[in-house]
């Protein structure tokens, strides 16, 4: 295991999975521009190294991420363009690999806003939900607004919305964005057993699989997503994987993924 501290995350790779902590817990992992920046930059690297398949992010202490932070911007702390969005994800539609989303306590506005880029929500027990802002006369403009109404309906979305409250973590459960709900000693350990089974399958076929998903969201028609041409499926067709995944069954044998 490779383990690289930066200024406002952990990284840690293993065995073709990235874990990134985000790192500023006197603040419950709120985020600001230079932090944004250096999870973006994170995430860059993580889609472009052919050896890493999975990533996992949580936070360090008591929170996941309490979104933005506004102390940093109240005391005139430098702001800059970031265009990956929160933690580098919020922004990011060209994703293929999958993230997951360890939530270990608080996920609040921008916060909650990066678990819902992450395309699997594992939640420790104590974790706690919510898009508050308009409570301070702001809205959830970082996908929040689009994100959760997609992923739970525009119903029961609203409900959270436009009170700003707080849901638990065997509410999101039952409202259909939380994955899992796990006991909060057990957190990390389920986020990794979810991540090593999404490991043990052929990466090009798991980014071919996420890929349609979101994309055939955005085609109103049955029929004209599945005709339509995917480029990570033509990829996949063409991967040295494609022939080893029936091979290594006909064999009787674990497959070898490469990824390519």
């Amino acid at each position: 295991m490779s383990t690289t501290s930066l200024e406002y995350c952990e990284v840690q790779k293993s065995d073709h999975i990235m874990t990134v902590t985000m790192n500023r817990p006197d603040r419950l992992n709120a985020l600001h521009s230079p932090a944004n920046r250096e999870l973006g930059e994170v995430f860059d690297e993580f889609a472009a190294d052919d050896e890493l398949w999975v990533a996992v992010i949580t936070g360090a202490g008591r929170g996941f991420s309490a979104g933005n932070d506004l102390r940093y911007q109240a005391e005139g702390g430098e702001r800059f363009p970031t265009p990956r969005g929160f933690a580098g994800l919020t922004s990011r539609f060209d994703l293929t690999k999958p993230v997951i989303a360890a939530v270990n306590g608080v996920a609040m506005g921008g916060g909650f806003e990066i678990a819902l880029a992450c395309d699997l929500i594992i939640a420790s027990d104590q974790a706690r939900f919510a898009l508050p802002e308009p409570k301070v006369g702001l809205a959830a403009l970082a996908g929040g607004l689009q994100r959760l109404p997609r992923q739970i309906g525009a119903k029961r979305a609203l409900g959270m919305i436009l009170t700003g409250r707080h849901v638990s973590a065997d509410e999101g459960y039952d409202l259909g964005f939380v994955t899992a709900v796990v006991p909060h000693d057990s957190l990390m350990e389920e986020a990794m057993n979810w991540a090593n089974q999404i490991k043990d399958c052929a990466p090009l076929s798991v980014r071919a699989s996420k890929d349609v998903v979101y994309r055939s969201l955005d085609i109103a028609s049955l029929e004209e997503s599945m005709q339509h041409k995917y480029e990570s499926v033509r990829a996949m067709v063409q991967s040295e994987d494609f022939v080893e995944g029936p091979k290594a069954f006909a064999e009787k044998r674990s497959p070898q993924w490469k990824g390519r």
